[in-house]
């Protein structure tokens, strides 16, 4: 069975003779090779395809756009450097396709090439497995993730509280979905409440529900609490709830009735709770019931920081260009020596959320057939290296670094952007077309 696994399956289209050529060595290298005609590629199974584009093809572009549409995988191309230098072909080319090989092969780089296609081929292919958002699943191999996925498969199924702790943008929502995902409540609600997102006088009745009748005699709101009946209860940032709420909070985890028009009723619901912050500080500064705490912290689960991830970057990095690019529309770009260099580099202190971002506003940002590291706003090995330039280079390399990151961090809200930067939200439209950030 694990043999089987981990089989590579390429498909040839349209070979031509020096694609031919190349079989043996792929065999060798442990690829199972297929080949065919376009017109015959059919259901053939395949983890990767390459095809050997002709002059009909560039003419009628929706053919090949229809296939690797069909075949959901990765492709790499095959073309002379004339066919390349043709108007609107490069475009073609980078737009869907992983890679590009131009005749005669260079038969080292046509394996690396390929090796990297069946990983992100095989990305690809978990990814139409989940759910439809970026952070469906807990992707990574490693051992942090390993670890607590299989944390996660032991405390699934019971009952308990859990208290879900690490830095913001580590996935602890992702952490509190998979715990419902794999548990007996599965099919039934799974309801969130961000404890800080929330107005704190607006805590109660979402959580409770609010008995006031509306004009009209409209029915009460249900709280979150009773809407999640039968499912799992999410309080993230649960270190943010005032401390009246959480009085009511305890008295609900201690008798599992709400009061609804005077009456008690009992409700059935597995609370999960999240927080970034030191609630052993909270509790010594009276900021946070000491009782609450043990309630919720009947069992732990931590979230690692995305620098202590090692080798989980580039995956999570080409998970997010996949997920993206399919949102626009368009095939997907791969990432530079350089940016990975730099993504490598660089310190990640908005972690996962961060990663994200930067990652969405690249493929935006990017012009060439791959994302670079000033497209995500990072520097690049090369800026990294270079030999000191005058105070003017220095400070225009500074201020465009700090519009990237407050674009990472406010991209949703340029007025908030603009006040974190200290200027006024013209100065910060200026400042974006000076850099040619938008």
């Amino acid at each position: 069975m694990h043999e089987l696994a981990s089989i590579r399956r390429l498909l040839i289209v349209e070979p031509c003779e020096e694609c031919l050529q190349l079989i043996p060595g792929l065999r060798i290298a442990g690829w199972e090779v297929d080949s065919c005609t376009l017109e015959s590629v059919g259901s053939r199974p395949f983890d990767v395809g390459l095809i050997r584009l002709m002059p009909e093809h560039f003419e009628h572009p929706e053919v090949v756009k229809g296939l690797i549409t069909r075949s959901n995988t990765e492709w790499i191309a095959v073309l002379t450097a004339d066919d390349l230098r043709r108007e609107l072909i490069g475009d073609f080319v980078c737009e869907w396709f992983f890679d590009f090989h131009t005749l005669p092969f260079d038969v080292g780089r046509v394996q690396v090439t390929l090796g990297r296609a069946y990983g992100m081929a095989r990305l690809r292919a978990q990814g139409t497995n989940y759910g439809s958002g970026p952070g469906h699943e807990m992707l990574g191999e490693s051992r942090p993730v390993r670890e607590l996925r299989r944390l996660l498969t032991k405390l699934a199924p019971t009952e308990s509280p859990v208290l879900i702790r690490g830095e913001v943008g580590t996935g602890k929502e992702l952490v509190a979905r998979t715990l419902h995902a794999q548990s007996q409540r599965r099919n039934q609600p799974f309801i969130s409440v961000n404890c800080s997102a929330t107005p704190e006088h607006r805590l109660q009745p979402e959580l409770f529900g609010d008995d006031q009748d509306t004009v009209g005699g409209a029915q009460r709101k249900v709280g979150r609490i009773e809407a999640a009946n039968g499912g799992t209860l999410f309080l993230d940032e649960i270190g943010d709830l005032p401390l009246e709420v959480q009085a009511n909070l305890l008295r609900f985890l201690q008798d599992r009735h709400i009061d609804v028009a005077g009456e008690r009723v009992p409700v059935d619901v597995r609370v999960l709770a999240a927080t970034h912050v030191d609630l052993e500080a909270a509790i010594r500064k009276k900021l946070f019931r000491e009782d609450l705490y043990y309630r919720l912290n009947v069992l732990q689960v931590g979230t690692a920081p995305l620098r202590e991830r090692h080798g989980d970057l580039a995956l999570l990095a080409n998970h997010f260009a996949q997920f993206y690019s399919r949102e626009t529309g368009r095939r997907a770009r791969n990432f530079s020596q350089d940016a990975l260099v730099a993504m490598g580099k660089h310190d990640w202190p908005g972690n996962v959320r961060e990663l994200e971002n930067r990652v969405r506003r690249g493929l935006v940002l990017a012009e060439g057939r791959q994302i670079e590291a000033f497209d995500l706003g990072l520097l690049g090995e090369e800026e990294i290296s270079s030999s000191m330039g005058t105070l003017d280079d220095y400070k225009c390399r500074a201020e465009r670094q700090a519009l990237c990151d407050v674009l990472t961090r406010h991209s949703d809200n340029l007025s908030v952007a603009a006040k974190v930067l200290g200027i006024s939200r013209p100065t910060f439209y200026r400042l974006l077309h000076k850099h040619q950030i938008r």
